[in-house]
């Protein structure tokens, strides 16, 4: 596999052309540097391309806007390692530019990158784990996804290492593959219709393939798996997941280009307060017209609260009126994300930052 190949596969670039601003609507706003914004900023190895966007501006989203096209450099679409930023103004406006380090290989043939080492543009580990071990599931993977159909030996439940059972709906995967293994447990529903959206889902444990089975010599779909890692126990019905989860991450980040108005209906391990770099699951998907790249602000519902002075309307002077007695405060940024993967009327969304209490149901909108 060359790395082209890899990145495409993989998707752990995140390629940051400067053409994006014809593709996509640029905002209205001016761009706002940090208080701190640095003159230089050099690479290293762990960085992401939000954070490093951070370090420049206040709304690091919007990263594609100041990254000038660097003529002295071929291929100024990736980032590593040991590459310095500089901060420059071009007619006036802030703009980026890369001084490349030590990244480039160069051969008497072709120049080459190792495109696996180019700085993603959000923690890639952290999608990856989500994928591989997910507490929430679609409606449209859980179509998909292999079965547990039987145990061996007429067992109920499997659940030490080295119990081994059956499962259908995995094809082409060599034996030594492995696999996740999940429940799902409570069903997902969109607060605005009610609609049935996916699942919850528990991690049970992991499992080895051992090989594809046979009836009467003739290969059958089911395929033969030996328990290797045991949460709980494992019954009929549970779920296998791929753990090596396969995330194209090669996108950067937009606002959507339609009205987004939707609410948080799931987190990553069930939590009640959500914070940074936790996955959420949102009711919006790629029929409301979300993709992955997309930034989405998270909002903390307001209280109501008692106008003390609304309950004496005969107060002298500003206050000689009545006022009701309740009053709904506005509602406050709380926090944003990115998306990285949409089904129809679901997204799942990495929180970037989450600057107040995040919760469940909370309303997520346009940046």
């Amino acid at each position: 596999m060359n790395a082209v190949t890899k990145f495409m596969t993989r998707g752990i670039v995140w390629c940051v052309l400067c053409g994006l601003s014809a593709a996509v609507a640029a905002p209205t706003t001016p761009l706002t540097l940090s208080a701190d914004a640095p003159d230089t900023y050099t690479v290293v190895k762990g960085d992401t391309l939000w954070g490093i966007a951070g370090h420049f501006l206040r709304d690091p989203w919007r990263w594609p806007e100041i990254w000038h096209q660097n003529d002295q450099i071929k291929d100024p679409h990736w980032i590593y390692p040991g590459d310095v930023l500089r901060l420059i103004y071009v007619d006036g406006q802030p703009q980026v530019v890369v001084e490349r380090g030590g990244a480039v290989r160069l051969t008497p043939q072709v120049r080459t990158k190792d495109l696996d080492q180019a700085i993603p543009p959000i923690p890639y580990e952290i999608v990856a784990a989500f994928m591989s071990k997910p507490s929430v599931i679609a409606t449209e993977d859980t179509r998909a996804l292999p079965y547990v159909v039987a145990l061996r030996d007429q067992h109920v439940i499997a659940g030490g290492v080295g119990d081994q059972f059956y499962a259908r709906g995995i094809t082409g995967t060599d034996p030594g593959t492995h696999y996740n293994i999940v429940r799902l447990e409570k069903k997902l529903k969109d607060p605005d219709d009610r609609a049935f959206l996916g699942y919850m889902a528990v991690y049970g444990g992991s499992a080895r393939v051992d090989g594809q089975g046979t009836v009467d010599r003739r290969p059958v779909d089911l395929t033969r798996l030996s328990v290797i890692d045991s949460a709980r126990e494992i019954i009929e019905g549970d779920r296998l997941v791929s753990d090596r989860a396969e995330i194209p991450l090669d996108f950067v980040p937009h606002a959507p280009s339609v009205q987004i108005d939707g609410k948080i209906i799931a987190v990553v391990d069930g939590v009640s307060a959500i914070g940074q770099y936790q996955v959420v699951a949102i009711n919006r998907g790629h029929r409301h017209g979300l993709e992955p790249g997309h930034v989405l602000t998270s909002w903390q519902h307001a209280d109501r609260v008692v106008d003390s002075r609304g309950r004496n309307p005969g107060v002298p002077g500003e206050f000689d009126q009545t006022f009701p007695h309740h009053v709904q405060l506005p509602d406050e940024r709380s926090g944003m994300m990115m998306v990285f993967r949409t089904y129809d009327r679901v997204s799942y969304a990495l929180m970037l930052s989450a600057d107040n209490s995040v919760r469940v149901n909370d309303p997520v909108r346009n940046p």
